[in-house]
């Protein structure tokens, strides 16, 4: 391996080692000296790679953002309609239970944002995207207002994952039959969402 392929591993293994820190530590405990002992690398190797440990955290975080929103196109893609579509977005919640992993990293996120203005302007990217890749899609099933539609659905998604944290969110399975209902999709067409949450 030459020299710039390792620097790219150690670069991919500290933004790992950032993504599983993140959720077990707590953002501002994140610091150089745990970041190295996690990629296996020495503290000055971390200041080499990126001019910050914020830095190092931001783009950590915005990369697996950003690659979540690219799995939304494979999940639209299996469905239909938009009944379909709306079962599979909120199904995904199923997955998290609020104090997993993924939902924490998400939460701390969105609160180390609201004190970092270049964070929060990329995750403000990042879910413009997932806006813009569900609307496409509304759009082409003829869904009135997609843009506005898919702000309202992926916010309702975000609800939902956000109140499990909190032991306090409604039933997927009767949120998807609300937002079928917006979508002008007969409430009765999937149940989908029930089945998994049974």
């Amino acid at each position: 391996m030459d020299a710039a392929a390792r620097g790219r591993d150690v670069r991919q293994r500290l933004l790992a080692a950032a993504v599983e820190l993140i959720p077990e530590r707590g953002w501002t405990a994140v610091s150089t000296r745990v970041l190295a002992e996690r990629a296996g690398v020495t503290p000055s190797v971390v200041h080499y790679h990126f001019p910050s440990v914020a830095a190092l955290l931001d783009e950590a975080v915005v990369g697996f953002m950003r690659g979540v929103v690219g799995g939304i196109d494979e999940v639209l893609a299996a469905a239909e309609t938009p009944a379909a579509a709306v079962d599979a977005l909120v199904g995904s919640v199923t997955r998290y239970t609020g104090s997993d992993p993924m939902s924490l990293l998400a939460v701390e996120a969105c609160l180390a944002a609201t004190r970092d203005e270049r964070l929060r302007d990329q995750i403000a990217g990042v879910l413009a995207e997932s806006r813009h890749r569900v609307g496409r899609w509304l759009a082409d099933h003829e869904v009135p207002e997609p843009e506005t539609t898919a702000a309202m659905l992926l916010a309702a998604v975000d609800g939902l994952l956000l109140h499990r944290s909190l032991a306090a969110g409604p039933d997927p399975a009767a949120t998807a039959t609300v937002l079928r209902r917006l979508l002008g999709a007969d409430p009765s067409t999937s149940d989908a969402v029930g089945e998994e949450t049974r």
